[in-house]
């Protein structure tokens, strides 16, 4: 065991943290948000003019967007479906375009002797 004169289980800045160290607690109000699962979250939020209490607030449970009126929360978003490539191109291309670019693409190839 080593020896020496630390002191165990403190650190640094370590001690007794009351109002008297820190100074007095900024005044802050309490809103409560309900999402659509019924769960409630609520947050802390500074009492200065300067800050505008949000209309909704994201659920720390579920994710999900929570609102003031515990009757009526907040709607889940519509998740969107993932598109492929392809399926971006086809929405910018007609089928026809689509084969007048292929086969052009497909020209410069045999010109430079790539494909048959």
């Amino acid at each position: 065991m080593a020896g020496g004169s630390a002191i165990r289980g403190s650190r640094i800045g370590a001690g007794p943290m009351g109002e008297a160290e820190r100074g007095d607690a900024a005044p802050r109000v309490f809103v409560t948000y309900w999402c659509a699962n019924g769960h409630e979250v609520t947050p802390s939020f500074s009492v200065d003019d300067s800050v505008e209490i949000p209309q909704e607030w994201r659920c720390q449970r579920c994710g999900l967007p929570a609102g003031q009126d515990k009757d009526n929360p907040p709607a889940a978003p519509t998740a969107e479906v993932y598109k492929t490539h392809l399926a971006y191109v086809k929405e910018r291309r007609s089928e026809t375009e689509g084969d007048a670019i292929l086969e052009e693409r497909l020209g410069e190839l045999r010109d430079r002797g790539l494909i048959q």
